[in-house]
Formats: structure tokens, sequence, C-alpha cells
């Protein structure tokens, strides 16, 4: 144990002298003059050190700098600034003459990539020929360069393209350990700003920069991230995931494959490619989704404005509103499809939006420089399904948009509910149509579109109004000699409807209407103003069961066409039934009838003369 003590104190002793040794005798400042022309001569930047060079020995060897600027050839401003780097070195390599750098070490950085500090051609600078060699190293000093480890604590990025918003990155948290054949290891997390938005993001990442620039690839793990902010749901979005990222110089083309996310309570697997072909990227798009609920991932529009709205005030407030500028139109975020081309392909197993449950949801839509074509849109919805094929025009001025909606036998009621239309009606809904407007929004489909379709509905049924209820209890006010039939739902049921509908900047025109159950036919027209949410029908309705009493009169009513007029807020409907008239007149032609059969009964009589012509007159 003595020996061992002593050898280990004489390497001790052994150490400190050598560390001391090199702290006296070899000055730091000799390697600035060497890393500045390293670095220009390898990457074309250059690197500033402002002040004295300083050793640090503990808890390993460093190199320390004041504040030091890495600017790009031509910038007006740096890439890279630091108020302080340490270089964590090798102790060996220094007795050979090689400055190995294990590690760089920024605190507090500030990177920009914007267009100030990307690098700049010189007017009129000479052109070498291309694939020409690189410039040779200077090896006249005898040292040479490297580094394994990259740290940067707390620090800053501000990246802008063009004239576009600048995106902030707080907080950047970098560790990069560089192993063996070229091959890296990357832990990061930051905060990124932008529009009044906030985006926590971590994650772990194995990087292959053997054959950079020409290719990176890299295998990201333990993605962790949470958006919140403007015109997001209030809870935010959060979630994991992992995928595999690869850059190739040849097109500019970043392709994420293998993508495994999560966020909130929906999930996406699938490939996402972008080319940067010319001034327009190209984006090809493949998702798929077990379970997607959007009504947690988007904030929707609240449906009609109504005093018995279905979402919550609070939660309304709780919600913080995007910016809004002066002039802005609703349409204007379109524009942005003319920057880019895409194809795009997204399927749900289950989806949920507006609290509708969809299933097998498939899409195929495609964007030209702003004309979105939406070839496919379709899904189920109960036992009924639907498809929304449609365009969006959005090249030059105000969007114009064209859908031709197909729905079969979709259930009326969820679809009011969702879009919280306070009427009581509930059947299977079929449709065909053909719709334009300017934008994908349902208020602006309440007020600005405009379209027609053909409507059929089977086993409505209207909660609120008995149409056959109203006239039998009506004719037995008016006629004792008839019953009608009591113990009524309070409610109009029709096995089978149809109407053609016309949508005019938020009036609803349905026209042709003909309906028909065991006890009632109904035929009509009428307006539906869907913004003040009122209505004016007017009915033909035909009663033709549920009568009781005098078989000749109920005969007559059965074949009897009742005016029945239904106007006023859906919430509080009002009607008006003129079976008065209709019961007076029936009287009368009853009683010309007779009259007339009496006079052809007795045509010598002159009391019948007179009657005929009286008959005649009336």
């Amino acid at each position: 144990m003595k020996r061992f003590l002593t050898t280990l104190m004489i390497l001790l002793v052994v150490l400190v002298v050598g560390l001391t040794a090199l702290v006296l005798l070899v000055n730091p400042n000799d390697f600035r003059s060497y890393m500045v022309r390293q670095v220009e001569q390898r990457s074309g930047y250059q690197l500033v050190l402002d002040g004295p060079l300083r050793w640090h020995v503990w808890p390993r060897l460093s190199i320390l700098s004041g504040r030091m600027s890495l600017t790009a050839p031509g910038a007006s401003q740096p890439v890279v600034s630091a108020d302080n780097m340490r270089l964590d070195v090798a102790l060996w390599p220094m007795l050979s003459h090689q400055l190995q750098v294990n590690q760089v070490f920024l605190k507090g950085a500030v990177v920009q990539l914007t267009p100030a500090s990307e690098s700049q051609t010189p007017a009129g600078a000479p052109v070498g020929p291309a694939n020409s060699p690189p410039a040779a190293s200077d090896e006249r000093s005898g040292w040479s360069f490297a580094i394994k480890n990259l740290q940067i604590a707390d620090s800053l990025l501000v990246f802008q393209r063009d004239d576009d918003d600048q995106v902030t990155l707080r907080d950047i948290n970098l560790q990069m350990e560089q192993g063996e054949k070229h091959r890296a290891h990357i832990d990061f997390s930051s905060r990124i700003n932008r529009n009044q938005r906030d985006l926590a993001l971590s994650f772990s990442a194995d990087l292959d920069v053997s054959q950079f620039p020409h290719t990176l690839a890299a295998s990201l793990e333990n993605i962790n991230y949470q958006l919140q902010g403007a015109d997001l749901p209030p809870q935010g979005i959060s979630g994991q995931g992992a995928m595999q990222a690869l850059w190739q110089q040849s097109n500019k083309q970043i392709a994420l494959s293998n993508i495994a996310l999560t966020a909130n309570d929906s999930a996406f697997s699938g490939s996402v490619s972008v080319i940067q072909a010319g001034d327009k990227p190209q984006w090809q798009i493949n998702l798929r989704s077990p379970s997607l609920n959007l009504d947690n991932l988007l904030v929707t529009g609240n449906g009609p404005e109504t005093v018995n709205n279905a979402v919550p005030r609070a939660e309304q407030g709780a919600r913080q509103p995007r910016p809004v500028f002066s002039g802005d139109e609703n349409w204007a975020s379109y524009n942005d499809l003319r920057s880019f081309d895409a194809r795009i392909a997204l399927e749900a197993q289950q989806l949920r939006w507006r609290g509708l449950p969809f299933s097998d949801v498939a899409a195929q839509i495609t964007n030209q420089q702003g004309m979105m074509t939406i070839a496919r849109l379709e899904g189920k919805l109960g036992a009924g399904n639907l498809s929304l094929p449609g365009t969006l025009d959005a090249r030059k001025g105000q969007p114009k948009v064209a859908v031709q909606p197909r729905i079969k036998n979709i259930e009326i009621g969820q679809v009011l509910t969702a879009f919280n239309y306070p009427i009581a009606l509930t059947g299977n809904l079929s449709l065909a149509g053909d719709f334009t407007g300017n934008s994908f929004d349902a208020g602006d489909f309440r007020r600005h579109w405009q379209g027609e379709a053909a409507v059929r509905m089977e086993n409505s049924r209207m909660q609120g109004m008995n149409f056959q209820q109203l006239i039998q209890q009506a004719v037995a006010r008016s006629n004792s000699s008839v019953q009608a039939q009591q113990n009524y739902d309070n409610a109009t049921m029709l096995e089978r409807f149809s109407a053609q509908a016309e949508l005019d900047n938020g009036t609803l025109r349905l026209k042709q209407m003909a309906g028909d159950s065991q006890m009632i036919s109904l035929t009509g027209d009428g307006t539906l103003d869907l913004v003040k949410e009122d209505c004016d029908t007017h009915f033909n309705i035909q009663v033709t069961g549920g009568w009781r009493g005098e078989s000749k009169i109920i005969n007559t009513l059965k074949n009897t066409q009742v005016p029945l007029r239904i106007y006023g807020p859906w919430q509080q409907l009002r009607y008006n039934l003129q079976v008065d008239q209709i019961l007076r007149r029936q009287l009368q032609d009853e009683a010309k009838r007779r009259l007339r059969e009496w006079a052809e009964r007795n045509p010598q009589s002159s009391k019948a003369r007179d009657l005929q012509q009286l008959l005649d007159k009336l």
C-alpha cells in the first residue's frame, strides 16, 4: 500500500509540475493568429477574439477568451458572438505542437441567421472555375487543429429569411459530441418565439456528417415539445416523437421519414419532404393517423352568434386571439399558397371535428402556386358518408372557393348541433350540390357563399311543432262532428322529404318542397335567414290519417290541402293556420252541390231555374 501511495504522489507531482510548466512556458496567445487563420482557410469566416487569452487548469485544461465573434465574408453583422468562450484542450497533443480542442463552450452566445449576417460577394470580384480544389492549408506554424465537442448554454438565435418575420430561439442549450467516422451526438433544448406563440422544444439526435455538405443524415429521438400562445387551444399543443431526417445538397431536399409523433391526444406517422426548386419549395406530405382530434388542435369558429352559444364564454376568454392588423382580411392568409407547391395525402382511421366522430377519412390535396385542388376529401359519419371535393384559387386578388358536396344518409341533428344551430331537427340527410365562396370558414359560409343543391331526407323529425295535430285540433274546434286523435308527440315526422335549395349570401331558399308519411303529405316553399336565424315558410298540408267522425266530412278533409305558414325566429316559431276559411269553403261547396243536385232533379220548376241562375253567379 505504501508503494502504491508513493507512486500516486509522484504522478500527481509530475502532473502538477507539468501543468505549471505549461502555463508558465506556453503563452495561449500564440494560438490566436493560428486559430483565426485556420477558421478562415476552412470556412472563409473571420474569427475575432477580443482581449488576451488565458489558461484555466481546473477542472480541465482550458483556454479562456474575452468577447468573440464569427463573421461571414462581406457580412455587416456577425453570425455568432459571445461575451466569453472556453476551449477545453488536450494536454499531451500540445507537447507535439498539436492544438486539439476537445470542447468549445459558449455561454450567452447570440447567433444571427439573417440577411445582414449572410455572406456577400463583393461587386466585381473574380469567379473561380467550377470544381476548383480548395486552397492549401498553411502549415508553416507546425500546429494542427481539431474540435471534438461543442457546448452552448443560455444562448440566443435569431433567424430571418428575406422580409419574413423573425424567429427567435431563446435559452438555447446545445451539447454536441463528435465521435469516430464523422458521427456526432446532439442534445438540444430551446424556446422558440414567433407571432405571439412560444414553442418549448428538446430532442436528442445522432448525426452522420461523413458526406457533409453533400448529405447530412440524422436520427432524432426523445422529441418533446409544447406550443402555446395566440390562436391556439387554451391548453396548447404538446407531444413526443421520433423521426429520421436527411438533407441532400444536390437537389436541396429535406426528407423526414419514419415519423412517429403525438399532439395532445392525436398521433401521426408517415413522411414529409421539401425540395427547394427555384424560388418555390415543393412539399410532399404523406401522413396517417389512427386517432386525430382536431377539436384539441384547432381553434374553430363558435358557430352562429346566438345567445345559447355552445362554447362557454369562460373558454372563449381563455383563448388568446391572434393580433389583428388594420385592413387585414380573413382570406389574406390564403395568399401564402402562392409561395409553394405541395402534394398532400392524409388518412385518419378516426377523426373528431366539432364533436363529430368521423371514420375512414382520406384526403388528396395538391397546390400549384396558389391553385389548390382537393381531389379527394371523404369519410364516414355514423351510418352515412360524405365527399367534399373542391378547389381554392388564391393566385390573384380575393380567393375563390368552389365545393361540390356529396352527402348520403348523414344524421342532420349531429351537424346542426356541431355548428350550434338551434333547430331541433333529426333525420338522414342526402345532398348533392355546388357552392362557391371566398373562405373555408363556417361564418363566411353563412354570410357570403352562393350555390344550390338537391336535398333529400328520410325519417325526419322536427321537434316543437306537430303539423297534423295543429290542423286536426283546429278542425275539431270548428266542427263538432269531427274528432282528432289525441296524445301526439310534439313533433312532425316525415318518412320522405325533398327540396331544391338555393343559398345566396346568407339566405337559404327552399323550393319544390315535398314530403309525406302515413298521416300527412305536404308541399311548399320558404326562406331561412342563416345570419338572423329566422324563417318564413309556406306549406300546403294534406292530413290523410288520424280522423274520427262523420265519414263524408272526413273524406273531404283527407283530400283538402290546408295552408300553413311557419315564420319567426328559430327558437320562437309562430304559425298561421286558416282552418275556418277552409271549413267555410267546404260547407259552401257542399251546399252548392246539394242545391245543384236538387235543381237537376226538378228541371221544370221555376224555383229550380232561379236557383240555377243564382248558383252560376256564385
